[in-house]
C-alpha cells in the first residue's frame, strides 16, 4: 500500500501506510509547513505492539481513515482506527480502539512524538548546513511543547495536546492511556498537533468531528463553485472528480489569493513553471487560480543580476523556499530562478486568462511585470540569434532549465550531450504565442504601437524557427538548437507543444501530430518523452523515455487547437488507459514509458503523487472532449467536440467564461457516430460556434 499524504493550507503530513511516521526513515515521514519538518516522530502501539494495517481509506484528498488490528491467537482481536485531517494550521488525528475480545481486557495505548526541525532539503540529503537546535522542551498530562533556535534567528515551536487523561507522560516523548475495555467498548483519543512560527500559540483543542465537518463543507463549497462532470465513462469520471479534489488540496495563499503549489510530498511551494501551467489548464475549472498565479509570480518577479540564484531583471521564478537554509544564505532557493520558460509562460498564462474572462484590467496592473519579462526575454534572445537561450551560471543550479530539467535530457541521437548555450524549441512556442496574443491585448487597450512591435517579433521569430528547426529527414522539428546553433537533432515530446502555440504552419503541424501519434512516441498510454527509436531512449529515464501527464496535456490542447480530432481522442484513449492503473485515480507525476501490452503501467519509482499539473490534466481533457476554445476579446466560443472511445455523453456545466457560464452536454448518435451538442444553458453573452466534431 502507498504511503499517506494530505495537505492543507501551508501545512502537509506524510506518514506510512499505517499513519506512522519513523523516526529517521528515508521517506522522509513527518509533518511539514513552509519547508520544515516539525513532526518527525508518531508512533502507535497498543498493549505493547504496533497494530496490523487492514484497510485504507484515502478517496478524500482532505481526510484519512486507517482500519488496524492487533495480531492476536486468540479468538478477537482490538480494533483500531486511525482518522485524520488539517485544519486551521494544525493536524487532527483521533485513535479509536475497541475491544472485539468476549471479555473485558486492557487498553494499553502508546503513542511516541518525536521533532526535529529539519530543513526539507536536509531531510532529502539534497543539503548540509549549519543548523539550530532544539532549546526548550516542556512536558505535562495536557501537552507536549518543544521550542527549536534555529540559525536564522527564528523560533519554531511545537505543540501536541490530547483530550483523554493520559496514565504517563514521558520526557522521550511517550504518552500512555491505559484503559479496561468491555466486549464492544470503545476508547477515542483526540490529538492535535500544531507547528509554531516567532511565538506559541496554544490553541483549544476542538472536538474532532468540528473540523472536519468543517473541511468537508469547504470541499462542498469548492465544488459548487467550479464546474461539474457528468459522463457515462467511468476512468474518466474517476480520475475528474479525484483531480478536482486535489487541486483544492494543492493550493496555498502567498499574500496574492490561492495559487496552485507543484505537489506532494516534496513540492509544496510556489513554482514558476508548474504553478503556471497548472493554472493554464485550470482556466476551465477556475480562472481566479491564474489571477493569483500570476499577481504571486509578479510579486517575485527577479530585480537585480545575482549568479548565486540564476536572477535577472525582469525574469519570472523558478522556486520559492522558505526553510532555514534559505534564511541563512545556505541555499539559492528563496526564491531560486534558473528556468528559462516561466517568464514567457507568465505571458501565455496572462493571455489565456484574458481570452477566458475579458479581465483587460489585470494586464493594466501587470503591465510593468509584463514589460519587464518582455524585456528579459530580448535580452536573452538576441546575444544567443533570436532564440530565447539559458545558459546555467549558479553553481548550486539546474544544468537544464527547461521544464526536462535533469542533466542527460538535452541528448544527441549519438548519446553526446548537447552544449550550453541551450534553446528550447517549446520555449520559442511559447515565446512566439505570448507575443502573437499580447499584440491583440495591447491593440484593444490603445497601444497599437506596442500590439504591431509585438507582433513583427512574433513573426520574425517564426520565420527563424521555421528556417532552423525542421529536421527534413524526421519530418519533425528539433528539440533544441545548442551552441553552435545547430540542432540537436532527436525526436522528442518538446515540439508537441508548439501545436498549443500555433507556431508551425499547417503542413508541418499535421506532420508533428502524425508523427506524436506514431507507436515510437505513443505506446498506448500516453505520448512519451523520447522516441523508442532514439539511441538514448529507456523507458525507465526521468525524461528520455517516460511518460508525463502535463507534457501530454500542452499536446492535447494543441492537437484541439489545431482540429486534429482523431489525434486527440487517441491521445485521450491513452492517458484515460493509463488511468486505469492509478489505484488512488491519480495522474502522478510520471511513469514509465513502456507500451501497452496488457500489463497495466509500470510506475516509476520516486514519482510525487498528487502532482498540480498532473491533476490538472483531467481538466484539459474536458476542454478538448469538448473542443472548447473562448475568446473574450471576439466575443466567441468555438466548440469541436472529440468524445474518446467508450463515451457517449459528456455534460459539462457552469463553465466560468467571461462574467457568466457555459454549460454542454455532447451525445454520440450511435446510428451514425455523429455528435449532437446540446447548450444547455449560456449567460456569456458570446456567440457559439459548433464545429462537426468527431
Amino acid at each position: 500500500m502507498n504511503n499517506c499524504v494530505m495537505k492543507e493550507g501551508d501545512l502537509f503530513c506524510l506518514t506510512g501506510p499505517s499513519g506512522d511516521m519513523s523516526g529517521g526513515s528515508e521517506e522522509g515521514y513527518g509533518l511539514y509547513t513552509r519547508d520544515t519538518r516539525f513532526l518527525s516522530e508518531m508512533e502507535l502501539k497498543v498493549n505493547g505492539e504496533p497494530p496490523l494495517l487492514l484497510s485504507s481509506h484515502l478517496d478524500r484528498s482532505y481526510y484519512t481513515k486507517l482500519r488496524l488490528m492487533n495480531q492476536t491467537k486468540d479468538v478477537g482481536a482490538m480494533e483500531i482506527v486511525r482518522e485524520r485531517y488539517i485544519h486551521k494550521g494544525s493536524l487532527h488525528e483521533q485513535i479509536t480502539v475497541t475491544n472485539f475480545f468476549p471479555d473485558a481486557r486492557p487498553a494499553d495505548i502508546d503513542m511516541l512524538f518525536g521533532a526535529d526541525f529539519q530543513d526539507m532539503f536536509l531531510v532529502r540529503r539534497y543539503r548540509t548546513g549549519e543548523v539550530g537546535h532544539i532549546s526548550q522542551t516542556s512536558y505535562d498530562q495536557e501537552a507536549i511543547t518543544l521550542q527549536y533556535s534555529g540559525k536564522d534567528g527564528m523560533e519554531r515551536f511545537i505543540h501536541i495536546q490530547w483530550d483523554s487523561e493520559p496514565a504517563e507522560v514521558k520526557e522521550d516523548g511517550h504518552v500512555r492511556f491505559y484503559r479496561i475495555l468491555q466486549p464492544r467498548e470503545s476508547i477515542s483519543i483526540h490529538f492535535m498537533i500544531t507547528p509554531e512560527w516567532e511565538t506559541l500559540n496554544k490553541p483549544s483543542l476542538p472536538p474532532f468531528a468540528d473540523g472536519l465537518a468543517a473541511l468537508t463543507t469547504s470541499y462542498w463549497a469548492w465544488t459548487e463553485d467550479t464546474m461539474t462532470v457528468e459522463t457515462d465513462h467511468p476512468a474518466f469520471q474517476r480520475v475528474f472528480s479525484r483531480s478536482v479534489q486535489d487541486l483544492k488540496m494543492l493550493l496555498s495563499d502567498y499574500g496574492y489569493g490561492e495559487m496552485p503549489t507543484a505537489g506532494l510530498p516534496w513540492f509544496a511551494a510556489p513554482f514558476g513553471r508548474d504553478s503556471l501551467i497548472t493554472s493554464l489548464y485550470m482556466l476551465m475549472l477556475q480562472p481566479k487560480v491564474s489571477q493569483a498565479t500570476l499577481r504571486t509570480l509578479a510579486a517575485w518577479q527577479g530585480t537585480q543580476y545575482n549568479a548565486t540564484r540564476d536572477e535577472q531583471p525582469g525574469k519570472i521564478m523558478h522556486e520559492m523556499r522558505f526553510g532555514e537554509l534559505v534564511a541563512t544564505g545556505q541555499s539559492p532557493f528563496g526564491p531560486y530562478f534558473g528556468t528559462v520558460d516561466a517568464t514567457p509562460l507568465f505571458l501565455v498564462v496572462l493571455a489565456e486568462y484574458v481570452k477566458w474572462t475579458g479581465d483587460l484590467e489585470l494586464v493594466k496592473e501587470l503591465t510593468p511585470a509584463v514589460s519587464k519579462a518582455l524585456a528579459w526575454i530580448d535580452e536573452n534572445s538576441g546575444q544567443y540569434g533570436g532564440f530565447l537561450s539559458y545558459h546555467q551560471e549558479a553553481e548550486q543550479g539546474f544544468p537544464n532549465q527547461g521544464w526536462k530539467d535533469s542533466p542527460n535530457c538535452i541528448v544527441h541521437p549519438s548519446g553526446e550531450l548537447a552544449s550550453s548555450p541551450i534553446a528550447l524549441s517549446e520555449v520559442q512556442g511559447y515565446v512566439y504565442y505570448a507575443k502573437w496574443q499580447l499584440a491583440a491585448i495591447y491593440d484593444r487597450l490603445g497601444d497599437a504601437k506596442l500590439g504591431e512591435r509585438l507582433r513583427q517579433e512574433a513573426r520574425q521569430l517564426q520565420e527563424q524557427f521555421e528556417a532552423r528547426y525542421w529536421m527534413e529527414d524526421e519530418q519533425y522539428y528539433a528539440i533544441a538548437l545548442e551552441r553552435d546553433r545547430n540542432p540537436v537533432h532527436s525526436v522528442t515530446s518538446n515540439p508537441g507543444h508548439l501545436l498549443f502555440c500555433e507556431l508551425p504552419g499547417t503542413g508541418r503541424a499535421a506532420k508533428v501530430a502524425e508523427r506524436l501519434g506514431a507507436p515510437d512516441m505513443n505506446g498506448g498510454f500516453g505520448i512519451r518523452t523520447m522516441s523508442t527509436d532514439a539511441d538514448g531512449y529507456y523507458p525507465m529515464s526521468y525524461h528520455n523515455g517516460s511518460v508525463w501527464p502535463h507534457d501530454n496535456g500542452f499536446i492535447l490542447l494543441g492537437l484541439s487547437r489545431i482540429g486534429n480530432e482523431a489525434g486527440a481522442v487517441q491521445l485521450i484513449d491513452s492517458l484515460l488507459e493509463a488511468s486505469r492503473s492509478f489505484a488512488d485515480a491519480r495522474f502522478p507525476e510520471l511513469f514509465c514509458g513502456y507500451a501497452n501490452e496488457g500489463e497495466g503501467v509500470v510506475p516509476y519509482p520516486t514519482t510525487c503523487s498528487p502532482q498540480a499539473w498532473s491533476a490538472a490534466v483531467s481538466i484539459v481533457i474536458a476542454q478538448t472532449a469538448l473542443g472548447l476554445f473562448p475568446d473574450a476579446l471576439s466575443r466567441a466560443i468555438k466548440l469541436n467536440p472529440a468524445l474518446p472511445d467508450g463515451m457517449n455523453r459528456l455534460k459539462i456545466e457552469r463553465i466560468p467564461i467571461g462574467e457568466g457560464h457555459l454549460s454542454i452536454e455532447v451525445q454520440r448518435l450511435t446510428t451514425n457516430d455523429d455528435l449532437h451538442v446540446n447548450v444547455l444553458s449560456n449567460t456569456t453573452g458570446y456567440a457559439v460556434e459548433v464545429g462537426k466534431g468527431r
